[in-house]
């Protein structure tokens, strides 16, 4: 890969694939984003669920799919460092976002590539309306019977 990154990939081919690799690279990291905020979410849920309560109060905590007994007391910064170290990774995953769509901009300008939305606007127009003339096939009335 370093020897063709310094010279011209050998076809249009070659390029659509390594484009398509970036593409799909920038699309597992903002699905991994998406998944981690709804991780810190739910940490939010509970540390507003158990903060209230008494900190002698027992509570049971899942680790690696162990079911531990705890106090609140215990649990509670346990469950608050976790929160923040998921979000420090959101962090560092939106800067990697970050850098991997101007890697994305830099590849397309070197390479003029530009996507045809219209196109593909032109195409899912045609494909609702051919879904929405789409109707339940009914037989016959007088076959019913």
């Amino acid at each position: 890969m370093a020897e063709s990154d310094r010279n011209e990939p050998i076809n249009e081919q070659v390029v659509a694939n390594m484009y398509t690799a970036m593409r799909s690279e920038l699309n597992q990291i903002y699905s991994k984003i998406t998944e981690l905020e709804m991780d810190v979410s739910e940490h939010s849920l509970v540390i507003n669920a158990i903060q209230p309560l008494d900190p002698s109060r027992r509570c049971y905590r899942m680790i690696g799919g162990v079911l531990v007994e705890r106090t609140i007391k215990e649990v509670l910064p346990a469950v608050q460092r976790n929160k923040e170290g998921i979000e420090e990774v959101i962090v560092r995953l939106n800067e990697a976002a970050e850098r991997k769509k101007k890697e994305i901009a830099d590849f397309e300008a070197k390479y003029k590539i530009r996507i045809r939305k219209s196109d593909s606007e032109v195409k899912d127009d045609t494909n609702k309306k051919e879904g929405s003339s789409q109707g339940v096939l009914v037989g016959p009335a007088g076959s019913s019977e």
